[in-house]
């Protein structure tokens, strides 16, 4: 009897590991959705996505860092923080966006040379304009007391500054949308969320263990 005890002590142990890598696997998987829909909804004032994307960012960073684990409502709560500074630049990347988009769409039916060139450029601006976007919500995501001023420097240097950095960050923002096909809304829940975490990893790589924050080095 006695040799019995421990066999039958290991079975619940380990069905209860089991359970908390299964927790975990969830958590991971459900606070980048709830942040994602946060932003979806934010984002249907149009010229509102990029200070929902900073606010998403900031979320998620609170959560892998402090396990803050109100996502949902966090980046409603934190989109206030980003509105007012970030609504400038966003009205500036809308239009812009917008511009780039119709240009190409205008081109791709021209032939010639000159044509292609344009459609070219277009497509390079276009291309640069995603991950320099991604690492902008990213920087202000994690240094919120910073200005839009140095979130602007920091983000061209963190999107930019390195080949590696900027292609991880236009890979998550292409490949999302299409390995979230398999589950439903995906796309609309993790298009947004998705690249912001791989940009937050990525910072955390990068930046040293005591930084010099935006806030800090904003020109006099």
């Amino acid at each position: 009897m006695t040799a019995a005890a421990p066999r039958a002590a290991v079975r619940p142990d380990g069905s209860r590991q089991w359970s908390r890598a299964l927790m975990g696997w969830l958590e991971w998987f459900a606070h980048p959705v709830l942040a994602g829909a946060a932003f979806a909804v934010l984002s249907l004032g149009v010229v509102t996505w990029l200070p929902a994307l900073a606010a998403t960012a900031h979320v998620l960073r609170a959560w892998r860092a402090d396990d803050e684990t109100r996502t949902f409502t966090g980046v409603f709560r934190e989109f206030g923080t980003y509105a007012r500074p970030l609504l400038p630049h966003a009205l500036a990347s809308t239009a812009g966006l917008a511009l780039l988009v119709a240009d190409i769409a205008f081109l791709v039916g021209r032939t010639g040379g000159v044509a292609l060139v344009l459609v070219l450029l277009a497509l390079g601006l276009l291309l640069v304009a995603v991950p320099y976007h991604v690492a902008l919500a990213v920087v202000a995501g994690t240094y919120p007391a910073g200005t839009p001023r140095a979130w602007v420097r920091e983000a061209l240097w963190f999107a930019f500054g390195s080949v590696s950095r900027g292609t991880a960050l236009l890979g998550a923002v292409v490949a999302t949308p299409v390995f979230s096909l398999v589950i439903p809304a995906g796309p609309l829940l993790l298009s947004a969320s998705v690249p912001v975490l791989v940009g937050l990893v990525i910072l955390d790589q990068t930046v040293s263990p005591d930084p010099t924050t935006p806030d800090q080095t904003e020109d006099a």
